[in-house]
């Protein structure tokens, strides 16, 4: 099987139609109907932590870059946001016409737009907001598509870029593509060292106000839960400086600081991080 042979869809009816793998379609919100899987994102603790981050919508002005089938462009729009959803795949199970068929069934405000993000099709500060989930590490020219979502930001607004791989170097991306299960079918899988997306803000003119690496946010760890998080961060305190973890492991200040040493240390291919950023 050559590298590129499928489409991003055929690739996922392919993932999606593989015995045992069911488990991992849910998890990607790759199963069908697709609004059923948008509802469960909506509902679950990945998206409860964007709206701690970003706030309700309140009719303000968002921008989706690389939406997908729809399942993040659903949440905020149900959650009060004036949604853009930008996805230039014209897939009915995983592109823009996902997300379409998802605002004709229920009628949320969700605008979709057939574009990439490297030039966008929008004025200087449109948007109040942006959400990327999992869309950076797929761009074709990273410092472009963050110089054009920063311009379309207003000043004054957050970006959240949620779940980016990152790899340090040519042996680690190698090593995560070798690994990802749908690169060999469509070859469009990526990863950036971690400096590489922060020079991409700072060249912008952004701000960038938390980093949070694998364990330090549930937008990470999800298909995880928050108690499953939790608890790889006591094993991970317990298990700092031999016998120290388990005498000091109560304490907030000791856990945070062994979670900043174990997210340092951390090589693992691809592994994941996610951004919040500010348009000063």
């Amino acid at each position: 099987m050559t590298l590129s042979l499928f489409t991003w869809e055929e690739a996922v009816r392919w993932y999606r139609d593989q015995p045992g793998n069911e488990a991992e379609v849910r998890n990607n919100y790759f199963d069908l109907p697709v609004l059923q899987a948008a509802e469960r994102y909506a509902n679950g603790e990945e998206f409860a932590e964007v709206v701690r981050l970003l706030g309700a919508g309140e009719k303000r002005r968002i921008l989706e870059p690389g939406a997908g089938n729809g399942i993040a462009s659903f949440a905020l729009a149900k959650n009060g946001w004036l949604v853009t959803a930008l996805e230039p795949d014209e897939s009915a199970e995983v592109g823009a016409g996902a997300i379409r068929e998802i605002a004709e069934q229920t009628g949320l405000p969700i605008n979709v737009v057939q574009e990439f993000g490297e030039k966008l099709p929008f004025a200087d500060d449109s948007f109040d907001a942006i959400h990327a989930r999992q869309v950076l590490h797929h761009a074709a020219d990273l410092d472009a598509m963050v110089r054009e979502l920063a311009r379309v930001l207003r000043r004054g607004g957050l970006w959240l870029s949620t779940r980016e791989h990152v790899a340090d170097d040519e042996q680690q991306l190698i090593a995560f593509r070798d690994a990802h299960p749908l690169h060999k079918l469509y070859g469009g899988e990526n990863a950036y060292p971690l400096d590489r997306y922060l020079k991409s803000f700072a060249s912008a003119g952004l701000r960038v106000k938390e980093t949070w690496g694998p364990l330090e946010s549930i937008l990470n760890f999800s298909p995880g839960t928050e108690n499953e998080r939790q608890i790889s961060l006591r094993q991970v305190a317990n298990h700092s400086y031999l016998r120290l973890g388990r005498l000091f492991g109560w304490s907030n200040r000791f856990r945070q600081a062994q979670l900043r040493r174990h997210t340092r240390r951390d090589r693992t291919p691809g592994r994941i991080y996610s951004f919040l950023v500010e348009k000063p």
